[in-house]
């Protein structure tokens, strides 16, 4: 078993999903059941995700655990973007929660290609 506490994949995704409850608490209430509750789950699902991948012994699971965190990554990163075309991000807000999606996705990209690729790990042995 992994433990996801030591992966930085995992501390930025437990940040996004608390990030993204502070953000969308000022959202409109007539979202509540909508894009509030939508964006809430996708963020959860993330680290919920990687800690459910870290536990499962085959690599191949872990992978695929790992790949479903990213595309709900994706999908909070289109509903944040929609969010804010509607008026419920400020530039300020918006700027900050979208740098973080952004360096949570090259974190968990490069895990997975770390895993498909174990060799990329590996440092050159001169020739």
């Amino acid at each position: 078993m992994r433990d996801h506490t030591q992966l930085r994949a995992f501390e930025l995704a437990d940040e996004v999903a608390i990030l993204t409850y502070r953000e969308t608490r000022n959202f409109p209430k007539d979202e509540m059941y909508g894009l509030t509750s939508q964006m809430r789950r996708s963020a959860v699902s993330i680290p919920s995700n990687i800690v459910e991948g870290c536990a499962r012994e085959n690599q191949t699971e872990y992978l695929r655990f790992l790949e479903i965190a990213f595309a709900s990554l994706r999908e909070l990163h289109h509903q944040s973007s929609l969010s804010k075309r509607l008026g419920y991000f400020d530039e300020k807000s918006f700027a900050g929660f979208d740098s973080k999606l952004y360096e949570t996705e090259k974190v968990l990209g490069a895990l997975m290609r770390s895993l498909r690729n174990p060799n990329s790990l590996q440092p050159k042995q001169p020739k």
